[in-house]
């Protein structure tokens, strides 16, 4: 019952023992997964993912730190990489501020013109944005009449800035953070946030929840974040992953 809605399962931390994780999955109560492009290899390696396990579906795109070399080559390859038929959004994309390269513009140049792709593609849009609160939503609300859906992935912001999305009718990326005693600000906002905008994530293998955290992060662990969610909410832990299940399927339109 476990939609896991963003991953990196990509990277090289599962190089010793991917084939046997993704064997071990369905008896852990995995569904689905979503495997992240974030720069041009691991867009390839996703699909590979995706064409070879039938319980992974794929994004492409292009992270804001990989942004500095991108070309209009590369935009063409990943618009055509969208007609996949397992490939179901764009991204992840966005702005990400925390470090000083690339230069915001370039960031900025690149983050529009692959929210133009999610356009030409119909595709929903997977969001980046750490430290770029306010650039990340004028952007976002400049193309918010031709985005078909958006998730703000590993939400971090306030309560306000929740709203400003839930208005866009966006949703959000929640994941083991929230399982962190110093996760206050967030849980504020997901207290507000209703569940019927919320998507269960891990950003594998990083962020893994309490008590993994520090360790590899992996899709069954979305328990303990489903788990803190519930208490959050006064819900029961199943209520929490039927519902986020049915959010990330309707987010990208699976069947």
């Amino acid at each position: 019952m476990i939609f896991d809605s963003h991953t990196h399962y990509d990277d090289e931390a599962f190089d010793g023992d991917r084939e046997a994780l993704f064997n071990s999955m369905h008896k852990d109560g995995v569904d689905f997964v979503v495997n992240v492009g974030a720069d041009m290899e691991s867009n390839r390696k996703t699909l590979v993912l995706l064409q070879k396990y039938p319980f992974i579906y794929g994004a492409v795109g292009i992270h804001p730190t990989e942004t500095a070399d991108l070309t209009e080559e590369d935009i063409q390859w990943l618009k055509e990489k969208t007609e996949e038929p397992k490939v179901v959004a764009i991204g992840e994309i966005g702005l990400d501020y925390h470090w000083d390269e690339p230069d915001r513009s370039i960031q900025k140049k690149w983050f529009e013109r692959q929210l133009g792709l999610a356009s030409q593609t119909g595709l929903p849009v997977i969001i980046h944005s750490r430290d770029a609160a306010q650039d990340t939503l004028t952007i976002l609300k400049s193309w918010q009449e031709n985005i078909k859906a958006g998730v703000i992935h590993c939400f971090s912001y306030t309560k306000e800035i929740a709203r400003e999305y839930l208005n866009m009718d966006y949703y959000f990326g929640i994941g083991g953070v929230i399982t962190f005693q110093n996760a206050k600000k967030l849980i504020e906002a997901v207290s507000y946030i209703p569940m019927n905008r919320i998507l269960l994530e891990t950003d594998c293998p990083y962020l893994a929840p309490e008590p993994y955290r520090g360790r590899r992060n992996q899709s069954a662990y979305i328990n303990f974040t489903a788990k803190r969610l519930a208490e959050i909410k006064g819900i029961t832990k199943e209520e929490v992953l039927m519902q986020t299940l049915q959010n990330a399927k309707d987010f990208y339109g699976i069947g």
